[in-house]
């Protein structure tokens, strides 16, 4: 929960106005009040005795009625947002919200009959408006000091009770939130997520993957976004600004953003430390590549943060870039694993003060990320058995920056890391699956049950008990298994691979095997990953066959050579719809 204060006027009616009305670009919905200085004012929105003239006059009381000289700017005006994750707030909530808030800026204190008029409106579901005037019915004005620092104490205590988002103020190391209008924005123009967002991903994919300055803005020109360079009277490149194509304001200008509107770490100053200290990365094979990164960031985690506070927030900078570059080239099975881990981490690669950029951690890890992205055609198309150890050496890593930050007492980068964690625990799994997958090998069919004399009985999918798959697959961690939160899930993950025709017992016992469970905190949800992988790596399998099965070998004719001594059957020809057309006309007897 953020509060930020908006710009000061003169005009309550014109703000009133604009708040219940439709929004510049049709972004304000259902504009209604939640709460108010006095509890019976009526609700313009709600109410046909109420007109917004009205309301603005009785706020405006107070600043009409003071003797001297009025303030210039006498209407206060805050905005207090969710996160878009959050939960969405009741007009109930939002009204205990906006009282705690304007007691804490000291607009009306609670329990003081005397403090200015404001209200609260709610035109959207993540956010509401507090506008008051500031003078008050006694015809004093409020002491505002450090309103918006108490306003924020006040959210963090709101954040743990309602159960949002839990932020931490004061280390400026978050990237900005995006505005509601433009994800609003993006809606309308059917887009997946607001220009800024998709901006941010882009710079930092280049920032992270750059050798240099010229190589920085060459991959940003060959993403596709426009690329504004500052230079200065002395002729030196001061910063930069990029836009999206075809993202314009109401006078059909680009919207630009600097790097560092878009986060803290991708202004220029910032990106130019990453090649600030030349890595060199050696020559090899692209069968080697993950496992050299494997090897480099194993030793990276093993020394992060070892050489000091300074060192530490190098290598955690170092260790974001490699999870966004390992996330642009890892295989496609477990590329949105990568990518929703990156962007968890985004926050604990940042932390206050300065950076050291000669660590040892940090030059590891930047010749693993360098190594990963010079080889990128050749590591995308690996399979997922070739990832898996580097994905465990980054979740080694990983934990070893929680660590790290806990030491360091950085609660919210510590927290990320531990999402990014989670995340990259998940693709791990997946990938064991998906690897056991393509190695798997079915076993013989079991005989089926006899149920009478020259009669079997075949059990019908779906018809097998779960309970006993994992009983008889699994039987040292069954009774956790069963008890687990989790097993409705694992449950219908296994009737999904007993529908595809395989055994449930031999494909459980086959992911179960691939890597020891006693250290999962929760094996019913491990083994949920892993066969989600085994699915994943199975359907592409099939998908692969049925392709090539559909395609003539050897591009020859595409007729079938039949055995000596048999005679085919002759095919049953289709014609295209439409190939009557191009015949010429029947012959007649």
């Amino acid at each position: 929960m953020i509060p930020s204060k908006l710009e000061e006027g003169s005009g309550t009616y014109g703000l009133l106005a604009y708040l219940y009305g439709p929004g510049r670009r049709d972004e304000h919905t259902n504009p209604h009040m939640v709460a108010a200085w006095d509890p019976y004012i009526d609700d313009p929105a709600r109410s046909t005795s109420m007109t917004l003239s009205d309301l603005a006059l009785l706020l405006d009381a107070p600043v009409f009625a003071m003797r001297g000289k009025k303030p210039s700017l006498h209407v206060y005006h805050v905005a207090v947002r969710n996160d878009q994750n959050d939960r969405i707030l009741s007009d109930e909530e939002w009204a205990k919200v906006a009282r705690e808030m304007i007691h804490a800026a000291g607009i009306a204190e609670h329990g003081d009959d005397e403090g200015c008029r404001w209200i609260a409106v709610r035109h959207a579901d993540d956010h509401i408006h507090l506008v008051a005037t500031k003078v008050r019915e006694d015809g004093r004005q409020p002491n505002l000091r450090q309103d918006i620092v108490k306003m924020q104490a006040a959210a963090r205590v709101f954040e743990a009770q309602l159960g949002l988002r839990r932020l931490k103020h004061g280390d400026k190391t978050a990237a900005r939130w995006r505005k509601a209008g433009e994800q609003e924005k993006a809606i309308r123009r059917g887009l997946s997520e607001a220009p800024r967002v998709t901006l941010q991903r882009t710079v930092r994919e280049a920032a992270a993957a750059a050798t240099g300055e010229a190589d920085f803005f060459a991959r940003l020109a060959a993403s596709g976004v426009r690329v504004k360079q500052r230079i200065a009277p002395d002729g030196n490149l001061t910063g930069y600004s990029v836009a999206m194509p075809g993202d314009r304001n109401p006078g059909q200008e680009p919207i630009w953003f600097s790097g560092a509107r878009l986060a803290p770490d991708l202004s220029l100053p910032r990106v130019r430390e990453r090649w600030s200290v030349a890595v060199l990365v050696p020559r090899i094979s692209p069968a080697e590549t993950w496992k050299v990164a494997e090897e480099k960031v194993r030793a990276a985690a093993e020394v992060l943060g070892a050489e000091g506070l300074h060192q530490g927030a190098g290598d955690v900078a170092a260790l974001g870039d490699l999870i966004v570059v390992a996330a642009v080239v890892s295989p496609r099975l477990v590329r949105g694993h990568l990518k929703d881990a990156a962007r968890e981490f985004e926050r604990a690669s940042r932390v206050p003060g300065d950076r050291a950029l000669e660590g040892e951690s940090r030059k590891l890890a930047r010749e693993s990320t360098q190594l990963l992205s010079q080889s990128a055609a050749a590591v995308g198309r690996n399979d997922p058995a070739a990832v898996l150890g580097f994905l465990l050496a980054l979740v080694q890593a990983i934990e070893a920056s929680g660590r790290w930050h806990e030491a360091q007492e950085h609660r919210m980068q510590a927290e990320a890391s531990g999402r990014a964690g989670g995340l990259l625990r998940e693709a791990v799994e997946v990938t064991a699956g998906a690897s056991a997958a393509r190695e798997y090998r079915p076993r013989p069919k079991r005989a089926a049950v006899r149920t009478g004399v020259g009669q079997r009985r075949v059990a019908a999918p779906g018809e097998r008990p779960m309970a006993g798959v994992v009983q008889e697959a699994v039987p040292e961690h069954a009774r956790a298994v069963l008890a687990d939160p989790m097993w409705p899930t694992l449950r219908d993950r296994l009737a999904e691979v007993e529908r595809a025709g395989e055994d449930t017992v031999d494909v459980l016992v086959t992911v179960a095997g691939r890597r020891e469970l006693s250290s999962a905190e929760s094996v019913a949800e491990v083994l949920t990953w892993r066969l989600d992988g085994w699915m994943k790596q199975r359907g592409t399998a099939a998908a692969e066959s049925s392709s090539s099965a559909s395609s003539p070998a050897g591009g020859g004719t595409g007729r079938s050579v039949e055995p000596p001594g048999k005679t085919a059957a002759p095919a049953i020809r289709h014609r295209p719809p439409g190939d009557d057309q191009r015949r010429g006309p029947k012959r007649t007897r």
